[in-house]
């Protein structure tokens, strides 16, 4: 059996599991995510008219827990489906919803132990790859805070750890040291100057934990991915309608969300762009997701939470940088390259970005301040 056709028996097995409604009349490859298999479906009904479904093959290579990944995907979908109910939402729309299988489970693992799962398709959706104006990221932020908002309530301690330590900058320094004293490779010579920017910046590294810790930030349900292309937003209305890609929703602090997304959205330059002068923090989209990211948590976060937003931002580039670097330094196992040393190029811009929040730090603070609730 061919590589195709063993695909295609394995989807076809998973599908019979599934209590799809209808005829399959479509099935193509969908989106252009980079970790799990995603297929568009589409079952025509008896009264004519089309039902579509997402399929997934969950990369269990990645994601070494599917079965606690689920866990957490079905209790935050099925509670954040009440909330919208109970605000007049439409939770077939505001929310993923997963299909079970005919035993009533939340994905079938395949004879061959892939792991698969079905959510309702949301129609009239568009997905944007990047930020095209302030407008774009003021509706994420409100996206994204509004996320924190409707799961203030729920238990974060309940949710599975599914990769630990996935925000913890602290564990990720420590990574990189270790990536730093093995140099399987001869390529610290290389990144001397990236390496040293890194390591005098050890003691910010566990700022945020230690808050943690102290009882002085709560435990929060977050998403942990939180760039531009996770939103679905209403193809009619223009407004962001559903977060998605809950793979790594974990508990968590909801600095780690505003950071991610002011990381990636508030870059003047692209993730690998080797022209540094191109890369510094854009402080009227700082400014527009702050505002945003507020206005959707509704007084939500503590102020001490408001407070640490920018040190949110600064650490979650940094790590960025600092997972990139280490990767690097050992061969460029965990992220795709497409050039000779394209991570290395991706840290450098993450470690410009923190230089340049560094220098407009007084800024940074005082449009948080504006904000502040």
């Amino acid at each position: 059996m061919s590589v195709e056709n063993s695909a295609c028996a394995r989807i076809n097995e998973a599908l019979e599991q599934f209590a799809l409604q209808g005829k399959l009349v479509e099935q193509k490859p969908y989106g252009n995510g980079h970790i799990n298999d995603t297929f568009l479906l589409a079952y025509e009904m008896q009264d004519g008219n089309q039902k579509r479904y997402i399929l997934q093959r969950m990369n269990h290579t990645i994601f070494k827990q599917p079965e606690k990944l689920m866990k957490n995907v079905v209790r935050v979908t099925e509670y954040l489906r009440k909330v919208i109910a109970e605000q007049g939402g439409d939770p077939d729309r505001e929310t993923l919803n997963v299909v079970r299988t005919a035993n009533g489970d939340a994905f079938y693992k395949d004879s061959k132990g892939n792991y698969w799962r079905v959510f309702l398709f949301i129609e009239h959706t568009v997905c944007l790859e990047k930020v095209e104006s302030a407008k774009d990221f003021y509706d994420s932020a409100v996206a994204f805070g509004n996320f924190q908002k409707m799961l203030s309530d729920y238990p974060a301690d309940q949710l599975h750890e599914t990769i630990p330590n996935f925000h913890n900058t602290a564990s990720r320094f420590r990574d990189f040291q270790k990536a730093v004293q093995s140099d399987r490779l001869g390529r610290a010579a290389i990144a001397k100057e990236e390496i040293a920017f890194a390591l005098a910046r050890e003691q910010d590294t566990s700022v945020l934990t230690n808050l943690l810790r102290e009882g002085k930030l709560p435990l929060r349900v977050t998403h942990n991915d939180t760039k531009l292309n996770n939103i679905l937003f209403d193809d009619a209305t223009k407004k962001a309608l559903c977060i998605i890609d809950l793979d790594t929703v974990m508990p968590g602090l909801a600095l780690y969300d505003f950071g991610d997304s002011i990381r990636f959205g508030a870059s003047t330059g692209a993730e690998d762009e080797k022209d540094l002068n191109k890369v510094e923090v854009d402080l009227d989209l700082f400014e527009a997701f702050t505002k945003g990211f507020l206005e959707g948590c509704g007084g939500s976060l503590t102020q001490k939470e408001i407070e640490m937003l920018p040190m949110g931002a600064k650490l979650m580039t940094y790590e960025c940088g600092i997972r990139f670097l280490a990767d690097f330094l050992d061969g460029d196992s965990y992220f795709k390259i497409h050039r000779e040393g394209h991570n290395l190029d991706r840290a450098r811009t993450q470690f410009k970005l923190v230089a340049d929040m560094e220098k407009k730090w007084d800024a940074l603070t005082e449009i948080v301040e504006k904000y502040k609730q």
